[in-house]
């Protein structure tokens, strides 16, 4: 099976598991880092997350959490679609008025907003492994930023129906140091 067509039968899968829970149940979910997670991560770190799509895992309750507790965040950006993704100093996690639709059509904070370097990095997956490989959406971009960049805890946030037995493996894909689901961590946390 190719990478395309894993994607598409995982982006099926992620969407049929999403809908089969009840609201009150998934907003539970994802609510705040787990104590080991929290254990790693450094007061004065930045954190890195992202705006989620309709199925993808959450990330706007650990946005909110992170501010809360101090952190800087930052989500990516991008100049253009053709452009290298970037991160960008993200303020306001609860009204969100500082972000802006991007040009993949996913809000992303505006040009003005300060460049920031993630020191801790959440990033959205298609599948994993638990050994840490990911599969992202087909672009790129978390595995160009992850091999410049490479922060002290990349953790991918996931369904536990995203888990695959193996996924198919490129030399630029950049493995994950986690993933967090649900239910458990997977990974070296």
């Amino acid at each position: 099976m190719t990478k395309d067509e894993l994607r598409k039968e995982l982006r099926a899968r992620r969407k049929a598991h999403v809908q089969a829970l009840p609201d009150n149940l998934r907003a539970l979910m994802f609510h705040r880092p787990p104590a080991p997670l929290l254990a790693r991560i450094p007061q004065e770190a930045v954190v890195g997350l992202y705006h989620a799509g309709p199925f993808e895992a959450p990330a706007a309750a650990y946005a909110r959490f992170f501010r809360d507790a101090g952190h800087a965040l930052a989500l990516p950006y991008f100049a253009s679609r053709e452009a290298p993704m970037e991160f960008r100093h993200h303020s306001d996690p609860y009204a969100q008025d500082d972000l802006e639709v991007g040009p993949f059509g996913i809000l992303q904070p505006a040009a003005e907003a300060a460049p920031e370097v993630p020191d801790i990095l959440f990033v959205p997956l298609v599948g994993f492994t638990a050994d840490g490989a990911r599969l992202g959406q087909g672009g790129g971009h978390y595995d160009r930023w992850l091999a410049e960049h490479r922060p002290q805890l990349a953790v991918g946030l996931a369904w536990d129906a995203q888990l695959c037995e193996a996924l198919p493996s490129e030399p630029h894909d950049v493995p994950l140091d986690a993933v967090v689901t649900p239910t458990r961590i997977y990974g070296s946390l």
